[in-house]
């Protein structure tokens, strides 16, 4: 990576070590970063926070008023479209896997 290049993390903690990310922007191996989410939510005292290279937002993205209303409406219009179809066909079904009666007590 050039000495020059930014590092941008908006999408999730844990993708990016901090720990290496501290060292090579303290060597000046990277010439900052700008991070929206960390490993560790809130970040606390993390180190990063105090370096001068380095940008950090508080991962507010959806904590908007328009988004909170966007989502709102997209979930009321999922559940009026449901309210709409068959029974059998309105069922939700759950991602976790079902259990088996041999391990249910």
């Amino acid at each position: 990576m050039k000495r020059d290049a930014v590092i941008v993390n908006c999408a999730r903690g844990g993708i990016v070590d901090e720990g290496e990310l501290f060292k090579a922007l303290q060597a000046g191996a990277l010439r900052g970063a700008a991070l929206d989410v960390f490993e560790t939510e809130p970040p606390g005292s993390n180190p990063l926070l105090e370096l001068p290279n380095v940008i950090a937002t508080p991962h507010l993205g959806a904590s908007t008023v328009e988004a909170q209303s966007r989502a709102a409406m997209e979930a009321v219009e999922i559940v009026l479209r449901r309210s709409r179809r068959p029974r059998a066909e309105a069922r939700i079904v759950s991602a976790a896997p079902a259990r088996s009666r041999a391990f249910a007590r």
